[in-house]
């Protein structure tokens, strides 16, 4: 059963790359280890971070959000330090700016995601 399940994963993970790819856009494979549990402001990764399954709360900065949303920032924050660290040719760890500190405007991450969707829409509309 567990090689049914990888096989469709698999699968699945080869499709989304191929659309992605005949679209114009990118799939980035982001490790997901400590994702949910590193605090996107100070960094500070501790399983103390999640009281229960659905809350975040940093011990150190105080920091506090739905798990899901902590994880989709670090995520997003992950895949475009990895984008950035491919183009830019530099040798970087993989958590490589994924600190709030780490941006130059300190803005929320997840508004990022918002201006790339936004940039993509456009050029869409130009190309149209």
């Amino acid at each position: 059963m567990n090689k049914a399940i990888l096989d469709r994963w698999y699968e699945f993970r080869l499709q989304l790359d191929y659309k992605l790819t005949w679209n114009g856009g990118w799939l980035v494979a982001v490790l997901q280890q400590s994702t949910n549990r590193t605090c996107p402001c100070c960094g500070r990764v501790a399983a103390e971070n999640r009281p229960n399954l659905a809350t975040f709360e940093c011990v150190v900065c105080g920091f506090e959000e739905h798990t899901d949303v902590v994880g989709s920032i670090n995520v997003l924050r992950a895949g475009q330090a990895q984008i950035a660290c491919e183009v830019g040719g530099a040798i970087m760890p993989p958590t490589a700016g994924t600190r709030r500190s780490d941006s130059e405007d300190g803005s929320m991450p997840y508004l990022s995601a918002v201006r790339i969707l936004a940039l993509s829409a456009q050029r869409a509309a130009a190309d149209g």
